[in-house]
Order: structure tokens, then sequence, then C-alpha cells
């Protein structure tokens, strides 16, 4: 990352991404965007149980939508399902127990709720991690890729079909503005080489979410596609993941939910499925996914061939199940 890139990106941050940023924005919003009723409509959240999925959970849910908590620890969930429940006065909220680490289950959970249920409306990809050592799945794959990248989208590409047959269907994922100083690495996809730094990779990942959303919007024009950055949040995985910045930042720092203030939009107002699929919105705007003067921009080979690689991967998942690496040739495409 350039000092250049790190510069204007921490300094557009502090105007646009904190809680000043926050306010500022929500001058300009429409109210009546988000005066709408969903009750019969169907919503799955992943990480629905803390942070920004918890409050996009609890804001769906106080519409009457049916929500889908998808969630690695049940009684976490359990507890957040409750006061989901109680302050909303609506019962249709469920839990699936998921852990977005294991490639396998996602994949897993994603063919039976095909089975189980006759539509979904809305698919928000929330869950996400930043490690700082690297550490492999029991696929074998990055576990920050895995989570951030991997299971998105094999719980996406699975879910196109169910989505498709469905009525004004979306799906939202949760990117980060981190993103920006990020061109998308397609030689490197499991951060084995150089140095590991947890925030880059964690930024890759980002990176690597808003080029699929914009792929996907292409492919499946059906489907409105959009990826979001919530600004900078007073959550739990920040606080763990990130100690130095939250408390550098302080009350700067968003609450969550004005941090999940653009996903809730994206999902309930019809003013969001009015704007261009596949775009990455802040503060209920799209707004630019590369900096100016920027050299993060990706070539047509470049996207073809992190497609490709995902798609192997997918597949090794979706045939060999554990031993990925061992079993199958991973090796990047060739393009000519």
């Amino acid at each position: 990352m350039s000092l250049y890139r790190n510069s204007v990106w921490f300094l557009n941050g502090i105007q646009q991404y904190t809680r000043k940023g926050y306010v500022a924005a929500s001058k300009d919003f429409e109210a009546k965007d988000l005066e709408v009723s969903v009750v019969g409509r169907s919503y799955m959240i992943t990480g629905a149980n803390s942070g920004i999925g918890k409050a996009t959970t609890m804001a769906i849910a106080k519409k009457g939508g049916t929500v889908h908590m998808v969630c690695r620890n049940k009684d976490r969930a359990e507890e957040a399902k409750s006061q989901i429940v109680f302050e909303s006065g609506n019962a249709e909220v469920y839990i699936h127990v998921v852990d977005m680490a294991q490639t396998r289950k996602v994949l897993e959970f994603a063919e039976t709720f095909k089975k189980e249920h006759p539509s979904l409306n809305v698919l928000i990809n929330n869950a996400g991690c930043m490690t700082h050592k690297r550490e492999l799945n029991a696929e074998g794959l990055e576990m920050n890729f895995a989570i951030n990248t991997m299971a998105v989208y094999i719980l996406t590409q699975a879910l196109i079909p169910l989505l498709q047959k469905s009525r004004d269907p979306r799906v939202i994922t949760v990117s980060s503005g981190g993103m920006l100083v990020q061109k998308l690495r397609t030689d490197d996809l499991q951060s084995e080489k150089g140095y590991f730094d947890g925030v880059m990779v964690y930024a890759q990942n980002k990176r690597q979410q808003v080029v699929l959303t914009e792929h996907w919007a292409k492919t499946n024009p059906v489907i409105h596609f959009s990826a979001m950055h919530p600004g900078w949040v007073d959550t739990p995985a920040v606080s763990t993941s990130m100690p130095q910045f939250h408390q550098m930042m302080g009350n700067r720092l968003r609450s969550v939910d004005q941090g999940a203030d653009t996903v809730v939009w994206l999902a309930l107002s019809r003013a969001a499925a009015r704007k261009r699929s596949g775009q990455f919105f802040q503060d209920r705007k799209p707004v630019p996914v590369h900096l100016p003067l920027a050299w993060t921009h990706s070539s047509d080979e470049e996207i073809r061939s992190f497609i490709t690689q995902l798609e192997t991967l997918a597949r090794a998942v979706r045939l060999h199940g554990e031993g990925l690496r061992d079993r199958v040739d991973i090796s990047i495409p060739q393009f000519v």
C-alpha cells in the first residue's frame, strides 16, 4: 500500500467514516424510504447475533420480515433472538447454527436451506473476521479468505437459484472502505507470499467482495446485488481485532445502528432497488470503488482468473469435502 493511498484513505475516513460523517450524511436521508412493512418477505443474515448483524436483524424484524439468523454460537444466537423477538414483537425469527469458517458446512447448509424453504427474498452477507496469524481451516483455506470470501461466494452461489424464484430478490454484502487501499491480487488468494498482515489481508478480502458483487450483477440481472461500507463502527469485532484503532478513535466511532443503516436501507427500501445493481454504497449512496489516481483497477483477465479460482475451490469443496489441497489441483488458470 503506498503512503499516498494510505494518507488519502485515512483523511477521507476521518471526514466520512466516523460518527460525525454519518450525522452529516443522514441529513440527506429520506425518512419515508424505511416507512415500509415487509411482512411475508424472508431475510437471511450471517453473523446475526452481534454488532451490525444484530442491529440489522432487529430492524428487519421490527418491520415484520421473516428473519433467518445464521450464527456460529448457539447460545449467543438464542440470547440475541430472545431480545429481538421481545423488542420487535415478531416471532418469525429462526436460528441456523453454521460456522462460516467451515467451508463444507456452509455449502451443506445452503443446499439444505434450498430444499426446506420455497423462497428467500434477501441474503445479507455480514459475517467476517480479521485474524492476524496465518491459519488454515479444515479444507486447507487461509482463515480470513475462508470466512470473508469463500463463504460469501459459496453461500451466495448456492442460494442464487432460490433468490431468482423470489420476488424482488437482493444480495447485500457488508464490505469495508479498507478495500480502497487494495488491488485485487489474483496470484496470492491464500496470502502465502511475503509478510502476513492481517489488516491488509482483510482489506484484500473486502476488495474481493466488491469484485464479486460487480461480477454477480452482470451475470444475474434478476437479482439486485450491492456491497456497502458501514463506516468505522464500535463493534465487539473491531475492539477485538483492532484494539489500538478502537482505543484511538474512541467515541468518534459510529454506533452499531448507524453502521447498520445502509444495510437496512438496501434490504428494505424501494429506493435502493431502483439503484443500478452491482454498486458499492456508503450512507445510502453509491460511491466509487477506487480512490482518485489509484492503481487498484483490475483487468478483465484478472477478474476472470479470480472467479475461475473461486469456482475451482468451490468445486473441490463440493466434490471432495475435506483434504482440499491434497486432492485437487488449484493452480491458477492461465488466460491467453
